[in-house]
C-alpha cells in the first residue's frame, strides 16, 4: 500500500497486513474501529465495538428503524395478550445459520434459555420479567411473562435477541468462533488486530449486502484512525474526534456522517462490589463532592470543541424520556463543605481507571485537575477497554471512567446498571425505592407513567451517585468518498444493508 502513511508503527504493519491479503479489493469494506471488542458472545458480550459486528454477523429477533421504533427481523410480526404477559412471535420460514442448521422455533427457544440461564450470561436482568419461553408451533414462540415488561422487544432487538446456532454453541467456543445467521459470517479474529467476515451465501436477505468481505480493524489512535482513511487504507471509522471535523470536511476524498446518540460516558463508583473501603466507597457525600467538582460544559469546550452533550442522567436529550433537569455546573465551596459533612480529611486519593486512548486520556487528565481543587488526589489507571470492563465487573476499581452506547428503550440505559439485581451494576449500588420504581417503569406501557418514575429514579441517583453523567456522545462516523447509501441510526450501529461503493 504506497499510500499507508509512514510513522504509524505497529498500527501500519496491521493494515499491511489485511492490505496484502484483501484490503484493496474492490468488494472488500474496511473499518476502523475505536476499540477492540471482547467476546464475541452477545451472552457475554458488553462493548460498544462488539454490537458492531454482532450487526454484520447476526440477526435478531426484531430490529429497530432510523425512528427507534422497533421493525421485523427474524420475526415477522408479534403479538401481546393476557394484559401484556403473553408475547407471541411468528418467525421467518426461509432463514439457515452459517452451517446449514435450520432456523425455527426451537432455536429461538434455544437461545433464550442459554441467556436466562447460562452462568456468567450478562442478559439476565434484561430477561427478568420472562417465566418461560416455549415453542407452540414450528415457527411460533410464545413468551410467558411473570409480570408485563414495557421493555422487552426493544432488548430482543438487541444482544438478548441475538440468535446464535444450537448444534455449533453447543460445542462451545463461541466467542471465539460463533455461528450466526446473518449476512457475513466469521472467518477469523486476531485479538488487538482484526476481525475477518465474508458474505454468508444463503443469507434470507443477499441481495441488500454488496460486500464480499467485510474487515474490522481496531484502532484507539483517532488521529491514526482519520490518517488512514483520508490515504485509503479504510473505508470507515467510528468516533471521529470532534477537533478532526473541520479537517475531514476540508478533504474531498472522505466525508462525516453523524448525528445525535442515546450513548453516554460516566464516572462508575465502587460502593460495594468486594468491600472496598475507600471514602468514595463509603459516603455519598464524598461521591457528591468528586462530581461536584468536575465542570462538565469545560470538558465539552476543551476536549470536543462543544460538539457533545454534558449529561447528569442516562437519558439522552433525543430519547422521549429525557428528564428536565439542568446540568449542574462546578461549585467547589459545595464540595468542600460536602467532604466536612462527611467528615473526611483531605486530600483524598483516588484511583481513577481510564481506556488506554488519547481522549479517554485527556477526559481523565482534566478531571484529574478539577477535582484536586476539592481535595481529591486522583491517580489515573490506563488499561486496555476490555480489561477495563472486566475489572470493573470483578471489583477491581475505585472510580472508572466507561459508557454506554444507548438503548431505544430507557430500561436498557439505566435498569442493568443500577438495580440491586442488575448485570451490569458493576459498583454494586442498591436503593430500595430504585429498584420499586425500575419494575414498575418496565411494567407501564403509558409513558408519562413510565416518564415520572424515571425522573423519581434519576432525582435519587442525584443524591446517592452511584454513577456521574459526564457527556452524551455524538455518533461520528467519517467515509472514503467511494461509500454510498451510509446512514447513521441513533444506536449508533453501522447497518450495511445497501451500503454500496460508488463505481
Amino acid at each position: 500500500m504506497k499510500n499507508l502513511i509512514k510513522g504509524l508503527g505497529s498500527i501500519a504493519l496491521l493494515l499491511a497486513a489485511v492490505g496484502a491479503s484483501s484490503a484493496h479489493a474492490a468488494d472488500t469494506l474496511r473499518i476502523g474501529l475505536a476499540s477492540d471488542p471482547d467476546m464475541l458472545d452477545p451472552d457475554t458480550a458488553r462493548t460498544y465495538y462488539g454490537r458492531f459486528v454482532f450487526e454484520a454477523m447476526c440477526d435478531r429477533l426484531v430490529d429497530v428503524d432510523q425512528n427507534l421504533k422497533i421493525v421485523p427481523q427474524l420475526a415477522t410480526d408479534w403479538s401481546w395478550s393476557d394484559h401484556n404477559t403473553t408475547l407471541t412471535l411468528h418467525l421467518r420460514h426461509d432463514v439457515t445459520f452459517h452451517d446449514g442448521e435450520k432456523f425455527d422455533a426451537s432455536s429461538v427457544v434455544y437461545n433464550l434459555k442459554r441467556s436466562m440461564t447460562m452462568v456468567g450470561s450478562l442478559r439476565k436482568s434484561e430477561l427478568q420479567a420472562v417465566a418461560a419461553v416455549k415453542q407452540t408451533g414450528p415457527y411460533t414462540v410464545v413468551f410467558k411473562l411473570k409480570t408485563p415488561d414495557a421493555s422487552l422487544l426493544s432488548k430482543l432487538a438487541d444482544r438478548a435477541g441475538t440468535m446464535l446456532a444450537p448444534q455449533a454453541t453447543e460445542k462451545g467456543h463461541v466467542a471465539s468462533h460463533p455461528v450466526c445467521s446473518g449476512p457475513y459470517q466469521f472467518v477469523s479474529r486476531v485479538a488487538q488486530d482484526k476481525i475477518v467476515l465474508k458474505r454468508f451465501e444463503n443469507y434470507w436477505n443477499k441481495p441488500a449486502y454488496h460486500f464480499d468481505q467485510v474487515v474490522f480493524l481496531p484502532i484507539p489512535d483517532a488521529s491514526v484512525r482519520l490518517s488512514n482513511l483520508r490515504a485509503g487504507d479504510l473505508d470507515v471509522i467510528t468516533a471521529v474526534a470532534a477537533s478532526d471535523i473541520k479537517t475531514v470536511n476540508a478533504d474531498a476524498s472522505v466525508f462525516i456522517a453523524k448525528n445525535i446518540g442515546l450513548g453516554y460516558q460516566a464516572l462508575n463508583f465502587n460502593i460495594n462490589n468486594h468491600n472496598p473501603t475507600s471514602p468514595l466507597a463509603k459516603s455519598a457525600l464524598v461521591r457528591r463532592a468528586f462530581a461536584a467538582a468536575i465542570d462538565r460544559h469545560a470538558i465539552n469546550q476543551v476536549v470536543f470543541e462543544g460538539q457533545y452533550t454534558p449529561a447528569n442522567q442516562p437519558f439522552s436529550p433525543v430519547s422521549p424520556f429525557h428528564v428536565d433537569i439542568p446540568v449542574a455546573g462546578r461549585d467547589i465551596a459545595k464540595a468542600k463543605q460536602w467532604l466536612s459533612e462527611a467528615g473526611v480529611t483531605s486530600p483524598i486519593d483516588v484511583n481513577l481507571m481510564v481506556e488506554n486512548t488519547p481522549v479517554a486520556k485527556q477526559v481523565g487528565q482534566i478531571i484529574q485537575a478539577m477535582v484536586a481543587e476539592a481535595g481529591f488526589n486522583v491517580h489515573l489507571q490506563m488499561t486496555e477497554f476490555a480489561t477495563l470492563l472486566n475489572r470493573q465487573q470483578n471489583g477491581q476499581f475505585e472510580v472508572s471512567l466507561s459508557g454506554w452506547s444507548g438503548r431505544p428503550d430507557p430500561d436498557g440505559d439505566i435498569y442493568g446498571f443500577v438495580a440491586s439485581s442488575g448485570n451490569l451494576n458493576d459498583g454494586k449500588y442498591t436503593n430500595a425505592s430504585v429498584d420499586k420504581w425500575l419494575v414498575q417503569a418496565r411494567q407501564h406501557s403509558d409513558m408519562a407513567t413510565r416518564k415520572a418514575l424515571y425522573q423519581h429514579v434519576v432525582e435519587q441517583m442525584q443524591a446517592d451517585m452511584p454513577i456521574q453523567y459526564l457527556y452524551f456522545e455524538p455518533r461520528i462516523f467519517g467515509l472514503n468518498k467511494k461509500v454510498q447509501h451510509f446512514t447513521v441510526y441513533p444506536d449508533g450501529l453501522i447497518r450495511l444493508a445497501g451500503v454500496s461503493f460508488a463505481h
